[in-house]
């Protein structure tokens, strides 16, 4: 296992954690409190978290007999019902009371944490789209963990200290830019743009050639809310440098899957 993986699973069971520490004391109620997601409570947010991470930890282990058979169990569900099982599994766990549902959710990243670390080095692991490494697993769910944890903080009325564990976020959503032109059926410009934002902390942090004329700029938080959709463009403090760039900020996703409607202006 890499230092890498460890340093990034760390992070994912900080940023667990903090929405941990946020949930465990709810009452039914507050578990009922719903979020921006439409039909989503907090308890549907936290069975999504439960059910993906326990899916990962099923792909992750796929390599034996019976992880094969479970991974693939998983699969034929979701070619039953390819736009809804996401949000079947969702609704289907948070009819757990309370407790069970913590617990599951509890066992579940743990159970994930020791997956990817059992991958073999170099081995890759199946997924809904194309096979990712451990890194990029973890990568991806710190993305989830990270953004619907804020979408449980906005249902309760309650801020989150931004934290430099972000970066995470930011260099997926840089990563998946051509992923985004793929899933709106747009090509995607065979210029790489400049991303240049500023940490929590204030450190710089960059990707892309210094030389590109397309460029995007701003603060890190602001790029990681857009790239989740978690607020609308013009909401931002992003500043885009060609018409490319900014078009790319009206689609960016970070996340698998259609498009969502994002978030309406403020």
């Amino acid at each position: 296992m890499s230092d890498l993986l460890e340093a990034l699973l760390g992070d994912l069971r900080a940023e667990g954690d903090q929405l941990w520490s946020t949930v465990a004391g709810l009452d039914a109620d507050g578990w009922a409190t719903p979020t921006p997601a439409p039909g989503w409570s907090v308890a549907t947010q936290v069975a999504h978290l439960a059910w993906t991470d326990e899916v990962a930890a099923l792909a992750a282990r796929s390599s034996t007999p019976e992880g094969k058979a479970a991974w693939d169990e998983v699969v034929l569900a979701a070619m039953a019902d390819p736009t809804g099982f996401v949000d079947t599994a969702a609704e289907e766990v948070a009819r757990l009371a309370p407790e069970a549902l913590l617990a599951r959710w509890g066992k579940a990243r743990d159970e994930l944490t020791v997956a990817l670390r059992e991958v073999p080095t170099g081995e890759k692991m199946p997924w809904f789209g194309p096979p990712m490494s451990p890194t990029s697993m973890g990568t991806a769910r710190f993305m989830e963990t990270w953004a619907h944890a804020l979408d449980v903080y906005d249902a309760l009325d309650q801020q989150a200290e931004p934290t430099d564990r972000i970066r995470h976020v930011a260099h997926l959503g840089v990563r998946t830019r051509d992923f985004a032109y793929s899933v709106h059926e747009q090509q995607p410009p065979a210029e790489q743009f400049r991303v240049q934002l500023v940490s929590p902390s204030g450190e710089t942090w960059a990707w892309g050639p210094e030389e590109a004329t397309q460029t995007v700029t701003g603060s890190a938080y602001d790029f990681c809310l857009l790239v989740t959709q978690r607020v609308h463009r013009d909401d931002t403090d992003l500043v885009a440098t060609g018409a490319d760039a900014e078009h790319w900020l009206t689609i960016a996703q970070a996340f698998a899957g259609p498009a969502g409607p994002g978030r309406e202006q403020r």
